[in-house]
């Protein structure tokens, strides 16, 4: 695996199939007490850093989680714009520098676009971009991945649905270039004009012949869906404060829903999801939730490999 993991581009199929059996491993591997002391010691001695300048629960918990479960050391920082040098005007360059001598990994949250390039560019430790801005979530995408392949059994020729806030939602662009990699796929982009996706992963899949539609009719959209993945309006990126993506999963959508389609939302959720929704068996976001710990002990088993002391 290359060094450093920046973007959904950067994976292929061959090394997605093998990410997925790692982690599918890493499932049975902590179902065992003889197992789970056996990875221990492959990874003593290692330690990763989380540094987080950006607020986030899921993400930077899974990637401690799954570090301990390695066996690998964790230092972090929980909110790095206000509890780190970066409050005395160090640039993001020097910290990682620094970081980097005593972390053999980095996992970086960051929020301007390119951030995670800008500290791969200087780091000796591999970076792990745990988002960055409005431009990309990788590991989310690999969960995301992950859990379709785990809950409709395969990857190509489905009819997938993302929706919310395309524009400033980083998950839902990192997403969708990876279902570019396969064949048959069928993505429709559900949102607000001020809210779609940007041309930038429409240009992408042109160049993948990924079949792509753009609408505003969130039960239109579903009646045919295999995978309806939603997303929450962030309002910390969107400049205008009244914009609202306006559409919300709930009865109705159900009701228009397949018998065997799933529902995915990287979380947190605020009111785009009904509660109400949780108890349906097609709503798999909280399998999605787990699915992320062993995709991240997986990735970084991967990175990390051949650093053991």
């Amino acid at each position: 695996m290359t060094q450093h993991v920046l973007t959904a581009r950067q994976f292929n199929k061959r090394q997605l199939k093998q990410l997925f059996a790692k982690a599918d491993r890493m499932r049975v591997v902590l179902q065992s007490p003889l197992l789970r002391h056996k990875l221990v010691d492959e990874h003593r001695g290692l330690v990763v850093a989380t540094l987080f300048y950006e607020p986030s629960t899921r993400t930077r918990l899974s990637f401690e989680s799954a570090a301990q479960r390695l066996g690998i050391g964790v230092v972090s920082t929980e909110n790095a714009s206000e509890y780190s040098s970066a409050t005395k005007g160090e640039t993001l360059e020097d910290t990682i520098r620094t970081v980097a001598s005593y972390a053999d990994a980095i996992v970086l949250r960051h929020k301007e676009e390119g951030a995670a390039e800008q500290a791969a560019a200087v780091s000796l430790a591999p970076i792990i971009n745990a988002g960055d801005g409005k431009g990309e979530h990788p590991t989310q995408g690999l969960l995301d991945l992950y859990t379709i392949q785990r809950e409709k059994g395969r990857l190509d020729n489905l009819h997938i649905v993302i929706g919310g806030d395309l524009a400033h939602g980083r998950t839902a662009r990192s997403l969708a270039q990876m279902l570019g990699l396969y064949k048959g796929n069928k993505i429709t982009f559900v949102s607000v004009p001020a809210l779609q996706i940007g041309d930038d992963i429409t240009a992408y899949l042109d160049q993948q012949k990924t079949t792509y539609t753009k609408t505003d009719n969130l039960i239109e959209a579903v009646k045919t869906a295999d995978v309806i993945y939603w997303t929450r309006l962030q309002k910390e990126r969107v400049s205008n404060p009244g914009i609202e993506a306006g559409f919300v999963i709930d009865q109705e959508v159900l009701d228009a829903m397949k018998n065997d389609a799933v529902i995915l939302h990287p979380l947190p959720r605020t009111n785009e999801i009904h509660s109400d929704v949780d108890t349906d068996p097609r709503a798999a976001y909280f399998r999605q939730v787990e699915n992320g710990l062993y995709i991240r002990m997986a990735l970084l088993d991967s990175v990390l490999h051949g650093r053991a002391s």
